[in-house]
């Protein structure tokens, strides 16, 4: 089995700053550090460095292949992503003193995918490949339908959550990872545990993880609920723990880890990834994360 990770790639442009800024307010950051990032580039070099066969399905500026050789070094196959006139995605970061962060994206390169792009990119998938999205890229509704008919098990992160999100067919994800403001919004509630009941009730047939930051996760799945609390570490820059978390789970089902298990792994490798500054960068190896298991 390989993943094709149809996803976003973007140039992080990460201001340290003592805290947040507000409205009105003009603050003068401490650094700046232009680093690759993106969701999707986050996810697939999450899963190459656990150990998985991702292919990459993406778009960026001519003027950024660095960030491309970056995920290629990092164990991506980047026959999937294609250089292209006009600006990359990019994304504008404020990391405070506590590690908490705010981002402004601009989806440049990622918003000019089409069906034709996509079905090419995916015409060597077969039936169990993986299909991994975000919601960063355009044509994700196409996305569903074209691995659907290539019979492919799809994994969906919808982050930024947006209201389109609700019109796609999420019954057909195999997993859904979501945090608890995207399930508050999908499930239309305010309550993150009616939340996770209501999306249990409407997508039986689905694995859905729900990602609580500092507290861990919970994933339900045929009527039963795992959690998992997250390992306390000194936080550095929460910038790509989610993605660390995506990848690292669905490389762990893909390895056959129960789901305890493969939850488990998946909070310690979000847990080393905060300790370490930037996006990809603080992304662990399978290595790192298993020398973990017994501390």
């Amino acid at each position: 089995m390989k993943v094709f990770n149809f996803g976003s790639i973007n140039i992080d442009m990460v201001y340290r700053v003592p805290h947040l800024v507000q409205p009105g307010e003009t603050l003068s950051s401490r650094s700046l550090e232009t680093v690759l990032g993106g969701k999707g580039a986050n996810q697939s070099v999450a899963l190459a460095r656990a150990g998985i066969d991702v292919r990459h399905i993406g778009r960026i500026g001519k003027s950024d292949q660095w960030a491309a050789e970056q995920m290629q070094a990092a164990g991506v196959d980047m026959q999937g992503v294609e250089s292209v006139d006009g600006p990359s995605g990019h994304a504008i970061i404020q990391v405070d003193d506590s590690g908490e962060n705010s981002i402004i994206l601009h989806g440049g390169a990622n918003q000019s995918f089409d069906r034709g792009v996509l079905e090419q990119r995916l015409s060597e998938a077969a039936p169990g490949d993986w299909l991994l999205m975000q919601n960063e890229c355009n044509d994700i509704a196409e996305a569903f339908e074209i691995a659907r008919q290539r019979q492919m098990s799809i994994a969906f992160n919808p982050a930024p959550m947006t209201a389109a999100v609700r019109q796609l067919p999420l019954a057909q994800c195999d997993v859904l990872i979501v945090n608890e403001t995207e399930a508050a919004d999908l499930a239309e509630t305010d309550d993150p545990d009616e939340a996770l009941a209501i999306l249990a009730q409407r997508y039986p047939d689905t694995r859905l993880v729900l990602t609580l930051g500092s507290r861990g996760a919970l994933l339900q799945y045929e009527g039963q609920q795992v959690s998992e609390a997250a390992v306390p570490v000194d936080v550095v820059d929460t910038t790509g723990a989610g993605d660390t978390f995506v990848g690292y789970f669905l490389a762990g089902l893909m390895q056959g880890l129960a789901e305890r298990d493969a939850l488990q792994r998946a909070c310690r490798a979000a847990a080393l990834s905060v300790t370490v500054a930037g996006a990809t960068p603080s992304i662990p190896t399978l290595a790192e994360v298993d020398s973990t298991q017994d501390d």
